[in-house]
């Protein structure tokens, strides 16, 4: 068997790691580099395998930094099948036709070939092939899978894979991205009994998140301070998973009676239509939500709440007198409608930016995050007069205990080998510590483009 690492290697995007074992060609996601400088150029560089001699894709889930190049490689050759669950499937389809336009934007503005055309969307989207959790399946010869539910986004979900090669039999763990239980809306992360190898996630793998007590917590007293201060609080959200949980939050905060009334929006076309698609999987739902469900209907919407999904609407958002509740993509505050209300708003020491997404470095939100005074929106100058905060709770990647939990879990038998990717140099390299000191494996912090053999 061999090994090649195509992405998230110590940083957390671009995740795609090739396996060869015998004849048989397969890759772990194929997502897109995000955030850093040289995040287009990596994009764009020419695949260091061939997209035809690739047999499949298991994809964890749909967000961009996994499923991002399938158009890429699709247009480069790729015909084999794209193995997930159904609802990855379906949110998969609807953040790749919505990149379209963000690719050929791209592209026009820095003078190159778009990446990938609606064509090629179209072309991956027909090989996305659904699988449910928890059923064993062989998927080719020698080759058996099974989905379990990773507790990060809905329809998310780690791999586990039996490889035959001669007449030994290894099984192989690819964590996609971890959630951390408790988690919201949808149910916790499952456990794996054991595995040869490991491919663990290390997004926040020296952290501590915040309880989802502390969470709500500090949205309720913003937007309390919100109603007091006369203020407007702009919440950046990503369309998928944060726009829902935050929702969510609101929902429960406004049907318990613990906020007052005030105009709220959803901001985000593609938020708007991701809900529509949360909605569409209650089946995957915790204990929790399905009995809220039991006496209220919409886990995402209550009176106060509206939703924009014309330019026309969301322009008047901002005429509309204070307090108010913004809810806008993009996450990291760039690109998205929620630029616009950062630029209309953040030189008003009244209102608040509260940040509950994870900010990428060389990203608008990333510098928010470190109290710049000043930032740049769509080419002018802009103070941040503005309240910022930070809320870590929000987080649907597993934090340090959690991730240690899920590898302490694995043990019929120990992993002999694990990756350490999907993270920082500087988590993975601690957590490469900590983890060897506690868990009797080889712990690995793989490089870009480097292969190994087992």
């Amino acid at each position: 068997m061999k090994i090649s690492f195509h992405g998230a290697c110590r940083e957390v995007t671009g995740s795609c790691i090739l396996i060869e074992s015998g004849k048989t060609k397969f890759l772990f996601d194929c997502g897109m580099f995000q955030g850093e400088d040289y995040a287009s150029d990596k994009n764009a560089d020419d695949f260091t395998f061939n997209p035809k001699e690739i047999d499949f894709v298991l994809l964890s889930h749909a967000h961009i930094d996994h499923c991002g190049r399938l158009p890429k490689l699709y247009r480069d050759g790729f015909r084999g099948k794209v193995y997930c669950t159904e609802a990855t499937a379906d949110l998969t389809a609807l953040m790749l036709e919505d990149s379209v336009g963000i690719v050929f934007s791209e592209a026009e503005e820095r003078g190159v070939e778009p990446l990938f055309s609606a064509d090629d969307v179209a072309g991956i989207v027909r090989l996305l092939e659904p699988l449910v959790y928890d059923k064993k399946v062989e998927i080719n010869s020698g080759i058996k899978v099974k989905l379990g539910n990773s507790g990060h986004i809905l329809g998310s979900s780690f791999f586990e894979v039996w490889l035959k090669e001669g007449a030994k039999e290894k099984k192989i763990v690819y964590s996609g991205d971890l959630g951390k239980a408790p988690a919201r809306i949808i149910k916790d992360p499952d456990v794996v009994n054991g595995a040869d190898l490991v491919f663990i996630e290390s997004t926040y793998a020296r952290d501590t998140h915040e309880s989802k007590e502390e969470g709500r917590a500090m949205i309720k007293k913003a937007i309390i301070d919100c109603v007091k201060n006369k203020g407007t609080l702009i919440i950046p959200v990503f369309a998928m998973e944060k726009s829902q949980e935050i929702l969510y939050e609101l929902n429960h905060l406004a049907e318990n009676g613990e906020i007052p009334r005030l105009p709220m929006f959803l901001d985000s076309p593609l938020a708007i239509r991701s809900t529509e698609i949360y909605r569409k999987y209650e089946d995957l739902y915790d204990k929790d939500s399905k009995e809220i469900l039991l006496h209220d209907n919409d886990l995402f919407d209550f009176p106060g709440m509206e939703f924009t999904l014309s330019r026309d609407d969301s322009m008047k958002i901002n005429s509309l007198k204070p307090p108010k509740v913004i809810l806008a993509g993009g996450g990291m505050c760039v690109g998205g409608r929620i630029q616009h209300h950062l630029k209309f708003n953040l030189d008003n020491e009244k209102n608040h930016v509260l940040l509950v997404a994870y900010q990428a470095k060389g990203t608008l939100g990333r510098k928010l995050m470190k109290k710049y005074e000043f930032v740049d929106i769509h080419g002018s100058r802009i103070p941040v007069r503005a309240k910022v905060s930070v809320v870590n709770s929000y987080s649907a990647h597993a934090d340090h205990g959690a991730l240690m939990s899920w590898l302490k879990a694995i043990k019929k038998p120990v992993p002999k080998n694990v990756f350490i990717v999907h993270g920082a140099e500087s988590s993975g390299l601690d957590f490469q510590i900590d983890a060897g000191k506690e868990i009797a494996s080889n712990f690995i912090l793989p490089e870009y483009g480097k292969s190994y053999e087992f």
